[in-house]
């Protein structure tokens, strides 16, 4: 079977329009887009091959993205502006295409190399004064641990954690044009120790409000990091 010969990383948002379809919904609308856009892409092996497109890191249903990272890998080779021209004429309304690079096709994966998450949320609070929450968010910062507990599948039994160790910065931004309090928060996002902002929420006690939360910036450690084996720190 012929090798893919590029690997392209494209730099995309999921707005508002579209925050409540799944990340699989998602991926499926990326196949329509690249297939309607005559995009050569490359196809995996076996009974059921899949495009070759690769995110990295699936965005939670009911969420925005500001600046979500996809890798994709074509079998005849295409520039960047080509690539970005041909797409964005396909894109649906929520979706806008910001940047296109060639990587190299020997690259670690996107998840592998993500390390961290930063997130903007608002959440509706508006009663609750600016000294609580700024009190609220101070107990979190100097607890020496958050045990929380996450849900598995219908059937399975939760499994505690401690939730502090995921929260590298949190603190309280203002309020939006509805009076709602909006946090800023960069949460660790690796295999096995991804931190989630509705449970922040719920350790700062406003869990289960209507909110707003958007994923802003995607953190790497560099290539080498990880190739080397070294340590693990948040990068661009």
């Amino acid at each position: 079977m012929t090798q893919p010969v590029q690997r392209l990383r494209m730099i995309f948002t999921k707005g508002e329009p579209i925050r409540w379809i799944s990340h699989l919904d998602v991926a499926r609308m990326w196949e329509r887009i690249l297939r309607r856009a005559d995009i050569p892409v490359a196809y995996t092996r076996g009974y059921n091959p899949q495009m070759r497109i690769q995110f990295a890191s699936a965005l939670p249903t009911g969420c925005s993205g500001r600046a979500e990272l996809a890798d994709v890998w074509v079998m005849q080779a295409i520039s960047p502006e080509a690539f970005a021209e041909r797409v964005r004429e396909e894109l649906p309304m929520g979706v806008e295409l910001l940047k296109v690079w060639e990587v190299d096709l020997r690259s670690p994966s996107l998840q592998s190399l993500l390390r961290a998450a930063d997130w903007e949320v608002a959440v509706d609070a508006a009663e609750i004064a600016e000294d609580d929450l700024r009190r609220r968010v101070a107990e979190i910062l100097s607890a020496e641990e958050l045990v929380r507990e996450r849900r598995r599948r219908q059937g399975q039994p939760a499994r505690t954690y401690d939730l502090r160790p995921l929260i590298e910065t949190l603190r309280l931004e203002g309020r939006d044009d509805q009076g709602w309090p909006v946090f800023w928060m960069r949460l660790r996002s690796e295999p096995g120790a991804t931190g989630r902002p509705d449970e922040v929420l719920d350790a700062l006690g406003l869990g289960g409000r209507p909110n707003r939360m958007e994923r802003v910036a995607l953190h790497f450690a560099p290539e080498e990091e990880e190739r080397s084996d070294g340590p693990a720190s948040p990068g661009q």
